[in-house]
């Protein structure tokens, strides 16, 4: 048989060792070749590669802190029927009661019920005793024991839900490289660690310390010489949210954004309702203006303002404009529900659109137990270069060895480009990944140039140790009981590392994860190239 298909069939070994290192070298170095690309923000540039750097090499801050909170979990609510479906009336009733009876701040109080279907109650705060926790569950209807059915810490949806908003908020502010994971307490409980590369503690902390609970409130007379708020729309009601920007017409900062289409008709018909879209009444009738940190309430007359509230705090106060008031009041703005919050300064709107693309978080982090690491870019740079004179030293070390082992290149030197082509194809997968690469990995790595290594010496001398080589059909027979023997070793070490992989070791974990990866390369990819090569050196026949 000839032709591309018999080419394929033979060499098939070697050319998905071509494949894979041609995928890595398009990961590496081919400007958006990479997964995970974020089209909101630039990201920070990594150098002529697009590898990316952890803590260790780039610099930067982690922070592990738990979360603040307590659970009563596994309430009898009556908030799930007999059929397994869940009463959404009846958590919104409990939910309602908790936040009257404690009085607590929005977004501090959730009731939910999890896949397994059992309700669980959470206050997110410290003011709160578990004693004044199970009071207000029994004016909802739920009896608990404060000391059995109440715990310290939150929900593991919650903790997730934390991970998964912080790492949004993170890439939305462009720090590449950042990573958000959980980690267990010793003695109980979880951390939420945050690493950000090139970022001070002081910043970091600032980041997270925000909940990022936005909301538009209106601002209007209550007809009894009064103003009253009343938030008609929240950050969960936003679809999609652009980068801040200056309004032409007013030089102010602004983040336009677009209502989700199921909210959008609610927030139309609530301001029309209370006169903001009234050319006579509300239309442009606002006029309070801050000092840039805060808005000025001592006012005379009578005020329309959509305000834009974080955490609580009014960040500004804008009118409604007669374009917006127009297409509101004619009902056509729901179609297009789209419109511009205001901010005071450059630096509040990239908070704000920040916080409503990735979220609030659900609960506060607690700083007072939280453990901070901090390393300065110049030190990670020294890290960055030793870990380059380390590698290569290893590489010298490991091909030395082999030449004085075999002297004779058409063994050693295969089986040292075979060794860096599992290092190079790991690189273009932690590229393709947007893995932050730490000291840990840095390990890994070298682990895996001399495991590697090892294997592909008991290939060549399971070959070449008893003579003559030149029948293909030996070297085949030889090669698979070598491939048997570092496949076991491959069983063994993926087994070991795992325990490190899956549970939440730091750095350790890492170190495995490279590990397991290069030992599943080489065992499916560069292992087999290798023998395909060595079988076209020493065989004739």
């Amino acid at each position: 048989m000839t032709g591309p298909v018999a080419f394929v069939k033979e060499h098939w070994r070697l050319l998905l060792l071509v494949v894979f290192i041609t995928g890595s070298m398009v990961s590496l170095f081919v400007p958006g070749g990479v997964m995970g690309g974020n089209d909101y923000v630039e990201t920070q540039d990594s150098g002529a590669t697009n590898l990316e750097y952890g803590l260790d090499l780039e610099g930067g801050t982690r922070i592990s802190a738990p979360v603040t909170g307590m659970t009563a979990e596994d309430i009898d609510a009556g908030a799930v029927r007999d059929n397994g479906s869940v009463d959404q009336a009846r958590l919104t009733e409990i939910e309602r009661t908790l936040y009257d009876e404690t009085g607590l701040e929005t977004g501090n109080v959730r009731v939910s019920v999890d896949d397994d279907g059992n309700a669980h109650a959470e206050l997110f705060t410290e003011n709160v005793s578990e004693e004044e926790f199970a009071a207000a569950l029994a004016e909802a209807g739920v009896e608990v024991d404060p000391d059995e059915d109440i715990r310290e810490g939150v929900t593991a949806e919650t903790r997730q839900q934390m991970v998964d908003t912080i790492q949004s908020r993170i890439n939305a502010a462009g720090l590449s490289g950042g990573n958000v994971y959980e980690s267990a307490r010793l003695g109980g409980g979880y951390y939420i660690v945050t690493e950000a590369p090139d970022m001070g503690a002081d910043e970091l902390r600032e980041l997270l310390a925000e909940r990022g609970i936005v909301e538009v409130q209106a601002y209007y007379p209550t007809g009894d010489g009064n103003h009253t708020n009343e938030t008609v729309l929240s950050g969960d009601d936003i679809a999609k949210v652009d980068p801040p920007e200056i309004n032409q017409e007013t030089g102010e900062t602004v983040v336009p954004v677009q209502v989700d289409s199921n909210a959008a008709p609610e927030f139309q018909s609530r301001l029309n309702e209370l006169g903001f879209t009234d050319p006579n009444v509300g239309v442009q009738q606002c006029g309070l203006r801050g000092d840039g940190e805060s808005i000025n309430f001592d006012h005379e007359g009578e005020r329309y303002c959509l305000l834009t509230v974080i955490d609580g705090e009014v960040v500004d106060a804008h009118s409604m404009g007669p374009r917006l008031a127009n297409s509101m009041s004619a009902g056509s703005w729901e179609n297009d529900p789209t419109f511009q919050m205001g901010a005071q300064n450059a630096q509040q709107g990239q908070a704000l659109s920040v916080n409503l693309q990735s979220g609030s978080l659900p609960a506060p982090l607690d700083f007072g137990e939280a453990q901070t690491y901090s390393l300065s870019p110049a030190l990670a740079e020294q890290f960055k270069l030793y870990s380059l004179v380390i590698g290569a030293l290893a590489v010298i070390t490991v091909s030395g060895v082999v030449f004085l082992r075999y002297r004779n290149p058409r063994v050693a030197a295969p089986m040292i480009v075979t060794a860096m082509s599992e290092v190079f194809i790991l690189l273009g997968f932690a590229a393709l990944i947007r893995m932050p690469l730490d000291l840990s990995h840095v390990a890994g790595f070298i682990a895996v140039v001399g495991t590697g290594v090892d294997d592909l010496v008991i290939i060549a001398d399971e070959v070449m140790e008893q003579g003559d080589v030149s029948s293909r059909r030996v070297f085949e027979s030889r090669f698979r009981k070598a491939f048997w023997v570092i496949g076991a070793a491959a069983a063994t070490t993926i087994i070991a590392m795992s325990p490190l992989a899956v549970l939440s070791l730091g750095d350790l974990r890492g170190f495995a994860i490279i590990t397991i990866l290069g030992v599943l390369v080489g065992v499916l990819i560069t292992r087999p190239a290798y023998g395909d090569i060595l079988q076209r050196l020493l065989t004739d026949k």
